[in-house]
Order: structure tokens, then sequence, then C-alpha cells
């Protein structure tokens, strides 16, 4: 299977919704509209109040079947994608895939047909390759759905949306914010999303601060200002947003040390003091601390990076239950089940798509 020749992955916006325009896959930000990410964040909104409740479970997924197949290591994504489902009632199956007829030779296809022949509804797929979502989605019965949990540089949709939930319950007017962007970016398929998600919801101006090697080329193209300068970068800034420097996927000679990135675009107590007094300081996890930041400011009174964690489990139980639930039950259902879907009708769903081949290869 070559993902990066075939074109059927590329299609994003016709595979992830349905005729009717619902969501059916959740594949990536890019192809998606305003309306229906607001429509993601305010069924999150519902999702949250969960863990209030003395019973922690919706019964919207009950008698579906989960599948969570990830070919890459992963703590807190597989996990909460875990609790999401098991908390919409569904059945949970969690495929090891070190163990598993893959490193015998299967194909990816003939696991996915071997799984679907257990009336699997729906799969949850991280995987080292640009695509791999969107190429299964591709392939699947009309019945099945796809979450993207991550694939290769190109695209990481439930954890930018997250970061928008997260975003809005402190500083809900996207238009006013200045929101920056540090640390590697050329090989972050967070970053990627986040820069859509950000788009499509309006911020007023989306800063990316690196040095030049962790950057894609061409990056302005995607509405974005650049900065070399970490101190010019933060001047005024509402919220930052660090990514983790991903040693696994680069080249040893596009970063001379950790410790040397921490001297120079390191956020600590004195750089934060640059941004606003009641900036946000996010990361999508795993830190390096004494690299991307230092412990004071991930422990600090301004980092939200425990409340992302916790904001993953109401994002991803809101995506699976629009791409399965909302198919059997509808909105109505969630109002049933005492859980009301907040936020008002947003009439400014105007489509918006990027291409960037810097960020779709491997």
């Amino acid at each position: 299977m070559n993902l990066q020749e075939s074109p059927t992955w590329l299609g994003s916006a016709n595979l992830q919704v349905d005729s009717k325009g619902r969501l059916r896959h959740f594949l990536s930000i890019e192809g998606l509209n305003r309306r229906i990410i607001t429509e993601i964040l305010d069924t999150a909104e519902s999702f949250a109040l969960l863990p209030e409740q003395s019973v922690k479970k919706v019964p919207l997924l009950r008698g579906k079947t989960i599948a969570n197949l990830f070919f890459e290591a992963s703590t807190r994504t597989r996990t909460t994608f875990e609790l999401a489902a098991k908390r919409l009632s569904a059945d949970v199956l969690t495929i090891n895939v070190p163990t598993s007829s893959a490193t015998k030779g299967e194909s990816l296809l003939d696991t996915l047909r071997n799984l679907e022949a257990m009336h699997i509804d729906m799969f949850v797929v991280r995987h080292a390759q640009s695509g791999a979502a969107h190429f299964i989605a591709s392939h699947v019965a009309p019945h099945v759905s796809i979450v993207n949990g991550g694939d290769g540089r190109h695209a990481h949709p439930t954890q930018a949306l997250l970061d928008m939930f997260t975003i809005r319950r402190h500083k809900p007017d996207f238009p006013a914010l200045i929101v920056a962007i540090v640390g590697d970016v050329v090989h972050s398929r967070v970053a990627r999303s986040q820069i859509q998600a950000l788009s499509l919801l309006g911020v007023g101006e989306i800063r990316v601060v690196a040095p030049r090697t962790l950057l894609p080329s061409h990056i302005e193209d995607m509405g974005v200002r650049v900065f070399h300068n970490l101190q010019q970068g933060l001047k005024d800034v509402d919220v930052i947003m660090t990514l983790r420097l991903q040693r696994e996927r680069m080249e040893s000679a596009m970063l001379p040390s950790g410790l040397e990135f921490f001297q120079i675009y390191g956020l600590t107590p004195e750089k934060l003091a640059i941004a606003k007094p009641d900036a946000l300081v996010m990361h999508p996890g795993p830190i390096n601390r004494g690299v991307e930041m230092s412990s004071e400011v991930a422990d600090g009174p301004q980092s939200v990076i425990l409340q992302q964690v916790t904001h993953g489990i109401a994002v991803r139980m809101a995506v699976m239950s629009l791409c399965l639930g909302s198919r059997a039950y509808g909105r109505e259902r969630l109002a049933d089940e005492g859980l009301s879907v907040r936020g008002g009708d947003n009439r400014h769903g105007l489509r918006q798509t990027y291409s960037y081949s810097g960020w779709t290869s491997c």
C-alpha cells in the first residue's frame, strides 16, 4: 500500500460527511466547516458535565462496537478514546498491534476486513503514515465510521478540537485572540490541525514561532505570521500552544541539542511574562520538561495542560456520538438523556480547505 500515490485519501471533504451534511467520519479539520466544528464543541459541553454525575455514562452508543487500532505508541489519546467510548456505553476493543497479525505480514486492508467481519461499527486509527485514516475510510463498509487518532505528519483533528474546547471555556471570543504556536511545527500533525481549526473559528491572529529548520516552507500560505524570535512572537499573545520536539521524526542536523532549544525557545516564567498576564499555556503532551518549557510554567497557574486531557474525553465523546449516535438518535436523544446541547446557531460555516504537501508526506 502506497498512501502517497493513492488519491482517495485526499478527498476528505466528501468522505467525512454524508449526503445530508452530517458527520460520518472524522479524518481532519480540512474540508469541514464552522457549523460542524461548532456542533462538536457544543455537544462536548454537554458531555463535560458527566463527571459531576453519580453515573458517568449515557446509553447513546449502547450496542455499538468501537475498535481502537493504534499502530503507534500512545497513552493520552488511546486512553481518552477508550474512556469516551465506554462513557457512551459502547463495547470497546483495543487491538494490540505489536502482537497482531500485522507483524506477520498482514496488510492494513486485510486487518480491516477481518475486523469488519466481527461487526465493528467504528475504528479509531493511529498510524505512522500520513493518509492512513483516509485510506481506510475510503475502503470500509457504508455503516462503519473512521476517526483519525493521528496519522504521520498530516492531522490530529481530535487534539485540535480539544484544544479549541479548552480555549473556548476560558476565552470564548475567538476573533479577539492572538494565538502563538511554538516549537517543532514541521513534524507536527497537531500544529497543522490547530491552524486549520483556529482559522475556521475566526481567530484574529495566528503566529508560529520556531527556528527555520523546524518550520515547513510556505507555511505563510496557511494565513499565519512567522516569528523566529520567541520574545517577539509572544508579545501580547492570549494563548501559547507549545509543541513537543519530535526527535523520532527529525534528523540530527535540525537541532543541535535540547538544551540549546530550551535556552532560545523554551517557555520560562520570564518569557511567559512577555505575553498577556492571563495568557493560557497549552501543550498536547507528553511534555519534555526543560526542553519545551520549564516545570514552573508547566505546573503554574496559567497552565491548562491537564484541563486539555480532561476535555479530550468530552470532545471525543462528541465526535463518536455525532459519527454514530446522530444517525441512530439525533440531537433530540441527547436532550432525552438530560444532556442539553449548548451554543447558538452558527450561520457562518464557510468551507475552508488547506493543502500543504510538506505536512502530508512521511
